[in-house]
């Protein structure tokens, strides 16, 4: 437990920023899901529509310090290829 005051406040500032992480991860997560699915339906437009909705959160969340930038780049790589595969008739 701490015992000044300063590092009570870090583990207050860090319970803070550990509940918007979670929730960053938890709607990202859903979204990729659905692009999944859509992807999984061999639904091109529906897809192309979530991988915009899922680049741009990544993006966000790389930006906020969820995910680290090659973490969110290696993941849109993949999920860009799972789109190219549908898009291009495989």
């Amino acid at each position: 437990m701490a015992n000044s005051k300063s590092a009570k406040k870090r583990m207050k500032q860090d319970e803070a920023k550990s509940m918007r992480h979670r929730a960053r991860r938890s709607v990202l997560k859903t979204q990729v899901r659905r692009f999944l699915d859509a992807v999984h339906d061999k639904d091109v437009s529906v897809a192309t529509e979530l991988y915009r909705s899922v680049t741009k959160i990544l993006d966000q969340s790389a930006a906020k310090g969820t995910y680290h930038k090659n973490t969110v780049s290696r993941r849109k790589s993949r999920l860009a290829a799972h789109l190219n595969g549908i898009s291009s008739g495989g």
